[in-house]
């Protein structure tokens, strides 16, 4: 009995000293993501019909990610369709490129699947590779307008592009 209690505790102190020396990353810090921290007000359309959300992103978990919290608005029209999503922004230096986490509504078996994007100047283009098919989801700043375009696009099975849904982003009070 002592031999697995004693090796349970060489277990537990092994584990602890390796954890003791891991070091988070440093905060990652990105010129484009961090235009998106803030609060949002997203209009536009999502299968041909109007969407009304907010938005408010912020930096989480040592700013490691941007959390973009998106959810129909309070005064949306009724007959709009309710939803609600988080997203999460981060990037892996390792193989340059970001990476998009979604968790939504829908459940377990969209969020299975990342996205990864490149940055393009003021824009991400993200592609997500879903069992039903290809899906790219483009974040692009507007720097005249101080807004955002959010382009979602999906592949048929045709392999045909078309517009999943195309917002524009606002800000809900004036930045700094």
């Amino acid at each position: 009995m002592r031999f697995p209690i004693a090796f349970a505790l060489l277990l537990i102190l092994a584990l602890g000293s390796i954890c003791a020396c891991a070091q988070a990353p440093a905060e990652w810090r990105d010129d484009l993501a961090d235009r998106m921290a803030g609060a949002w007000t997203l209009t536009g359309q999502v299968m041909h019909r109007e969407a009304h959300h907010v938005i408010v992103a912020e930096w989480v978990l040592n700013h490691q990610f941007l959390r973009v919290h998106e959810k129909t608005a309070a005064g949306a029209p009724a007959a709009e369709r309710r939803y609600e999503a988080i997203w999460f922004l981060g990037y892996d230096a390792i193989s340059e490129r970001y990476v998009l986490h979604l968790l939504d509504v829908f459940g377990p078996r969209y969020s299975e699947t990342l996205g990864y994007g490149r940055r393009d100047g003021n824009s991400i283009r993200f592609v997500f590779e879903y069992p039903d098919g290809p899906f790219h989801t483009t974040f692009r700043w507007l720097p005249e307008s101080g807004s955002w375009q959010w382009l979602l696009e999906q592949k048929d099975k045709e392999g045909k592009w078309s517009n999943f849904a195309d917002f524009e982003l606002v800000p809900t009070s004036p930045k700094p």
